[in-house]
């Protein structure tokens, strides 16, 4: 689709229901029967604009739309997710992708669920890192551990989709969403809660240190992760947040109080590269 430098200029900007409406009254006139038609699918790549895909099979386009939302959250955090731009790159009219997401936020917040469904990922294949044949109480331990050794390899290895996942939401709704759990159904607050709940069990952690304990560990590993992407932390050398995570666990570990269980002592088995 052709655009005008006036049209460019004003791209920014989320247009209004009213301008929407227009919009969609001449897009009926012009645009050929198919609802999610490609815009101009031939047309070169511009410096504004990405060249557009000769073909787009119908029925993808609400798919298409996150995956490029996904893909700005990945290039710069949440704030390059853009309706519009995500409409360029899947080469689209703007028009048709409003009938899949509302608005920005709407685009934006499937993108935040997608993200945290990749944390989920990241920790649980720490966590099954954990060799089967500890006893109970160690394996707990170490599961527990993983979890926070997991959120910082995220967090350092996807910084634009860590943001995205964990500095957009402002309260817990996601926290048991299916959106927002990995390929083992599990969120990553609901991982995390699961390693605490089977350290109670394996009575490695006693149930009156158990209410809140979440908030309690989820802070201190999101903390590091945070001094490490936009506080005095930024600097630090590449592979220092991965060499220091696994004694930032072990610290959180020992603040709670945990033990190895009935009769046991201190764990030598901390988590993954401890």
């Amino acid at each position: 689709m052709t655009r005008s430098a006036t049209s460019d200029a004003a791209s920014d900007a989320e247009p209004t229901s009213a301008t929407r409406d227009a919009s969609d009254a001449a897009a009926t006139r012009d645009a050929p029967a198919t609802p999610d038609a490609p815009a101009t699918p031939d047309a070169p790549a511009t410096p504004d604009a990405p060249a557009t895909r000769a073909t787009y099979h119908h029925g993808d386009l609400r798919r298409a739309l996150l995956e490029a939302g996904t893909d700005l959250a990945r290039e710069g955090g949440p704030d390059k997710v853009v309706l519009r731009e995500a409409t360029r790159r899947v080469g689209v009219s703007a028009n048709a992708a409003y009938r899949h997401f509302a608005d920005r936020d709407a685009l934006l917040g499937e993108v935040v669920s997608r993200a945290q469904a990749r944390a989920a990922d990241v920790i649980s294949a720490t966590m099954n890192s954990v060799p089967d044949d500890l006893d109970a109480g160690p394996r707990a331990r170490a599961r527990f551990r993983a979890v926070g050794v997991g959120y910082l390899r995220f967090a350092m290895d996807e910084p634009g989709l860590f943001r995205a996942a964990f500095a957009v939401p402002v309260d817990l709704s996601r926290a048991a969403s299916a959106e927002a759990a990995g390929a083992g159904g599990r969120t990553p607050f609901q991982l995390l809660s699961d390693a605490l709940d089977a350290m109670v069990a394996a009575e490695v952690m006693s149930e009156h240190e158990r209410p809140g304990a979440e908030l309690l560990a989820w802070s201190a590993v999101h903390g590091m992760a945070m001094l490490a992407l936009e506080g005095p932390l930024r600097d630090l050398p590449p592979g220092a947040v991965d060499e220091l995570a696994p004694r930032l666990v072990r610290m959180v570990d020992l603040g709670l109080g945990l033990s190895d269980g009935p009769g046991g002592g201190a764990s030598r088995h901390v988590g993954p590269s401890a």
